[in-house]
């Protein structure tokens, strides 16, 4: 999702399920000693001697998680001879047991979960403390321990044993292999459940925080102290504010005018200096260039928000630390070598590769040209090569009130959309029948269902009056989420594969979606230089989300080395940070230094570390879209999604034909 990840159905729901597998290399020596380990393998290859290397691998990782409580090591031996299945018919029998208990347990854990968060999420209403506690309860907390207490994690670890990244590489097109891989990855770690569940309240309650967090843009005073924004206009951080400077390209000097009034409104938000009173609140007049407050034409005392934004982001720090200590691994290595499967060196090595590339000067300067004016930094968000950017917002905006006036009429026409796309009637009914419209209380997120039987959830932000043009623009995006989430669950042979390698592959397709948003509407675009446009598009847009990504990590680092921090240490932190990548990827293409813009996200305190996944979706949309050309869209989106959860080169080869890489965009652009 380009707004509120997609993934806020699938971020907390794979929480919980990451923290069940968070790591393979627990701190603790095991209870068990290596005589022990070596007799339990021998009598095992005895059963069955073609498979020594699993034997091994399932024995050594049940005795690394095996405690006292568990039983003596005459119990381990016995167990393990009692509990691993030599035959393979039996194996995969119970292996598809297995699968059908797990969906059960999970599709219900994300289901309740769903309707503990549904206030926060949905514009239900005005939010009651009690709703704040039930969404911070997390129904799986004790999944964990009650598998190892009833030795079900053992079973599964003995007889499907976790496999290395190297190892699944090699997995070809077996997919019952890649299915067991899968399963191996389910217990790898043992997590209390008192601290998963401060992981989720610290999540939940910076959630919260960020989803009110509202600025009244009909009550921003410019330099000259006069109103320029609609009066009931309201504009969530950062997503609405970023979206307003995007709306206000080819606009003239008015245009300008609101994207610097919006850009010094970032400017606090990320200093702190905002007001506490023109947050989430109408009842002033605010101008964020001197940072006066008034009411009724006076100024009042005004108090500083100070270091909430950090304090909430600490939190999340502290809870992810706390989880270290039980996998021996940092959050940063979890969430990049174990969830995304890419290490975080790689990753940094690739957008680093990408963010010094002598091409983005050459589109800074294309940019110049094209505004007739110097950069500035807001301009990380240039939106001129889109088609959308020449067209008057109002106007879209009219054309989408009228097709979506709410939620329910939205639902009804997302099979249309479907054909639109290419898709039959029959699959276009199969998959929007399986998708639920929501009207958001904040920007927007896609929220995956997690077995059979349920709907995903597509929300967008859907006033009163209608589905402005933004809200449409994300609801559009959020349904090539749902597309993604429906073709990985229903459509794919073995459940343990549901999904995709990662949170950027979900991406991918949602931005292949949003970019056909306007030809969705019926507008389409003859212009000879579209191609060329949206290569551009795409490659500034790389070009900005790979750096608050690479700030994102840098932040997360500079925590690791200095756990004590205070909140106010970590804003001067973000502050200094922020300014280095600006300095040394941005400022040689704009010209100016010691720019924040790129800490405003909201990402960094809600979701933490997810940035990255959107730099790899851009990277991984355009090979999609590359491969996609010429070639029958709906198919292919079919096929392709339905290859489920292999890891990401593996997917990429079997999705396209080609690995993983950047340099494909990079080559458009210099032609």
């Amino acid at each position: 999702m380009k707004n509120l990840p997609a993934f806020l159905g699938i971020f907390l729901f794979t929480f919980l399920i990451l923290t069940m597998s968070a790591c393979t290399h627990p701190p603790k020596e095991t209870n068990i000693s290596s005589q022990a380990i070596d007799k339990t393998i021998v009598a095992l290859v005895e059963k069955d001697s073609a498979n020594r290397t699993m034997i091994e691998k399932g024995v050594k990782q049940v005795a690394k998680l095996w405690l006292e409580t568990d039983g003596n090591e005459e119990i381990f031996i016995r167990f393990c001879i009692e509990n691993y299945f030599s035959d393979p018919e039996e194996k995969q029998q119970i292996f598809l047991k297995i699968s059908n208990y797990l969906e059960a347990i999970w599709g219900n854990f994300n289901e309740m979960t769903l309707q503990l968060q549904r206030n926060i999420h949905e514009a239900t209403g005005s939010l009651l403390p009690v709703d704040e506690l039930f969404a911070a309860y997390n129904p799986g907390a004790h999944f964990s321990d009650d598998f190892y207490t009833n030795k079900m994690a053992f079973i599964v670890m003995l007889n499907f044993p976790e496999l290395s990244l190297e190892e699944k590489e090699q997995l070809g097109n077996d997919r019952l292999a890649w299915a067991y891989a899968r399963l191996g990855d389910t217990f790898t770690t043992r997590i209390p459940a008192g601290l998963q569940q401060a992981y989720s309240n610290a999540l939940n309650d910076a959630d919260v925080y960020i989803s009110s967090y509202n600025i009244y843009a009909g009550h921003l005073l410019d330099k000259k102290e006069n109103r320029n924004f609609p009066e009931d206009m309201i504009l969530l951080s950062h997503w609405n504010l970023r979206d307003e400077i995007k709306a206000n390209y080819n606009q003239g000097e008015d245009g300008l005018n609101k994207q610097q009034t919006i850009y010094e409104v970032m400017k606090r938000i990320i200093s702190q200096e905002i007001p506490k009173q023109v947050i989430n609140s109408g009842d002033y007049e605010w101008n964020p260039f001197t940072n006066t407050v008034y009411q009724s034409g006076k100024p009042v005392a005004a108090t500083a928000e100070n270091t909430t934004r950090y304090e909430k982001f600490l939190n999340n720090f502290k809870a992810s630390q706390a989880i270290d200590e039980c996998t021996g691994n940092t959050y940063i290595d979890r969430n990049f070598s174990e969830d995304m499967e890419i290490a975080v060196d790689d990753a940094e090595a690739l957008f680093k590769a990408y963010l010094s590339s002598p091409i983005l000067k050459t589109i800074g300067k294309k940019i110049t040209a094209r505004l007739g004016r110097n950069l500035e930094a807001f301009d990380i968000w240039y939106d001129g090569f889109k088609q959308r950017s020449n067209l008057n917002e109002d106007q879209l905006s009219e054309q989408t009130r009228k097709l979506y006036p709410d939620a329910e009429s939205m639902q009804k026409q997302l099979p249309d959309i479907l054909l639109r796309l290419g898709f039959t009637k029959e699959r276009a009914n199969y998959i929007a029948g399986k998708v639920a419209v929501d009207a958001a209380r904040g920007s927007g997120h896609a929220w995956g269902a997690a077995m059979k039987g349920q709907k995903s959830h597509l929300r967008t932000r859907i006033p009163d009056s209608g589905m402005d043009y933004k809200g449409y623009n994300i609801a559009i995006h959020e349904f090539g989420h749902n597309v993604e989430q429906t073709l990985s669950l229903y459509d794919v042979d073995y459940y343990l594969l549901n999904g995709v390698p990662n949170t950027a592959f979900t991406e991918a397709l949602a931005f292949v979606f949003q970019k056909r948003d306007l030809e969705l509407l019926g507008i389409k675009n003859d212009d000879p230089e579209k191609e060329a446009m949206d290569i551009l598009d795409k490659a500034w847009h790389l070009y900005e989300i790979g750096g608050v990504s690479m700030l994102d990590i840098a932040i997360w680092k500079w925590l690791y080395a200095h756990p004590q921090a205070t909140s106010g240490e970590l804003k001067e932190a973000v502050i200094r940070l922020s300014k280095e990548v600006w300095n040394t990827y941005f400022a040689p293409v704009f010209g100016i230094k010691d720019e924040t813009v790129l800490a405003v996200y909201s990402h960094t305190i809600s979701y933490p570390l997810y940035l990255s996944a959107y730099a790899f979706g851009q990277i991984i949309e355009f090979q999609l879209e590359q491969h996609l050309n010429g070639k029958d869209f709906a198919t292919e989106v079919d096929r392709i999604y339905r290859l489920g959860c292999l890891t990401p080169n593996q997917w990429m080869l079997q999705a396209t034909g080609k690995p993983l890489s950047c340099e494909a965009l990079l080559n458009a652009v210099s032609e």
